[in-house]
């Protein structure tokens, strides 16, 4: 069955069922909204366990391959002073510290202090780190690509676009910071 971006879907999908449900239920009350965020949430659920699993494989959780990323993304050498990473990130400092932590613990990163500041701390991929990274980033794509299959070039194309505008409106834009 193929689905078609801005076509109608030749099978019905769970959410369809709950939208029936509702507007039978509740006439006066406009639930198409449910209609998108519904089919994201559910999306986001099934693809989240799919990233996980693959991930799994590896040894790795969803917040340490992204660790990996932020870091192989800077370039050489590789590395971010905290503040830098926690912006780029935008994960929280209680948060980047534990995983850091297990990270450095399983040989996957260190903390070096900053040359140029002593009191700034930078957090280095290390050669092993660089090698994970390096070896599951290829089949990490190839898992996404896989979960785009349904969707044509163009579709693909067309919903990133869409999320994006979602993502800007609610001020999800790059971070002024430089890796």
């Amino acid at each position: 069955m193929s689905a078609h971006l801005f076509g109608r879907f030749e099978m019905a999908d769970a959410v369809d069922a709950v939208l029936e449900q509702w507007r039978r239920e509740r006439p006066d009350l406009d639930v198409s909204p449910i209609g998108v965020v519904g089919r994201l949430m559910r999306i986001s659920r099934m693809w989240d366990m799919e990233i996980k699993d693959l991930l799994a494989k590896h040894g790795l959780e969803p917040g340490e391959f992204d660790v990996l990323s932020t870091l192989r993304r800077s370039g050489e050498p590789y590395e971010l002073t905290a503040g830098t990473f926690l912006k780029v990130s935008l994960v929280t400092t209680g948060a980047i510290t534990l995983r850091v932590d297990r990270m450095r613990d399983k040989g996957l990163v260190t903390r070096v202090r900053d040359t140029a500041d002593r009191r700034s701390v930078k957090i280095r991929l290390t050669p092993l780190g660089l090698e994970v990274i390096d070896r599951v980033l290829p089949e990490h794509l190839a898992n996404q690509a896989r979960l785009l299959r349904s969707l044509n070039a163009k579709d693909r194309d067309r919903f990133a676009a869409i999320m994006s505008g979602l993502l800007e409106s609610y001020g999800d834009t790059p971070s002024t910071a430089t890796p």
